[in-house]
């Protein structure tokens, strides 16, 4: 059986690839096959086999199965903005079933864990009137949400969650990933998330010069049952 999961942030940069990144490896550690996916990126670098984006590219290397990039990003563009405003220069249109047709060969691979990841924040549009959480409310995923620690984040996390589950969606835990790291009483941010939050902590992850240390800081037992 395959475990589905959707990993969102509370804005860009909250570093959802690297927990995703993480979860991936854990998993990994205890046995099971991985597939990251990232359906839309936008930020991406031009290369000789075409458009690359950085997060798909970590995600494809920590997963167990190797597949081909098209895959794990099906939809990518150069331009570092929101992806319908990239799609929109480009004369194209994200299309939602592109994005499902993706996603249901993944499926089809029989991985364990299929993470797939988020772009932006949760209520992101990919065109007109089409947002990414309608994907994730569409599979009925489970969702992970990254809170990127800095000034403000509080508000963010708590909006964040409270749309998860006014769509209906369940966030099934929640880590606190430190971006910035002269931010004030952290650790009392941290509490107060947790008590706010009603779902578990999967860790608190702090300000790393190396992303792949990010494991040793989250815990994903509870997170497959």
């Amino acid at each position: 059986m395959t475990h589905s999961i959707f990993i969102t942030g509370t804005d860009t940069d909250a570093g959802k690839t690297v927990i995703a990144s993480a979860i991936l490896q854990l998993a990994a550690n205890k046995g099971l096959s991985t597939i990251g996916f990232k359906p839309v990126s936008a930020g991406c670098m031009q290369t000789a086999e075409g458009l690359r984006n950085d997060d798909a590219l970590a995600l494809q290397k920590v997963s167990t199965k190797q597949l081909a990039y098209e895959q794990i990003n099906p939809i990518a563009f150069a331009d570092p903005v929101a992806p319908h405003l990239a799609a929109k220069r480009m004369d194209v249109t994200v299309d939602m079933q592109q994005i499902n047709l993706a996603y249901q060969q993944l499926v089809n691979e029989k991985a364990d864990l299929l993470l797939t990841e988020g772009a932006g924040g949760w209520r992101l549009p990919i065109s007109e009137g089409v947002f990414l959480s309608d994907f994730a409310i569409q599979h009925k995923l489970p969702v992970v949400l990254v809170v990127g620690m800095k000034l403000g984040c509080l508000n963010h996390a708590l909006l964040t969650y409270q749309a998860i589950c006014v769509d209906g969606l369940q966030v099934i835990g929640w880590v606190a990933n430190q971006i910035d790291d002269q931010m004030l009483y952290l650790q009392d941010n941290i509490d107060s998330l947790k008590a706010l939050i009603p779902a578990p902590c999967l860790g608190v992850v702090p300000k790393l010069n190396n992303t792949e240390q990010a494991a040793e800081y989250l815990s994903i037992d509870g997170l497959l049952q």
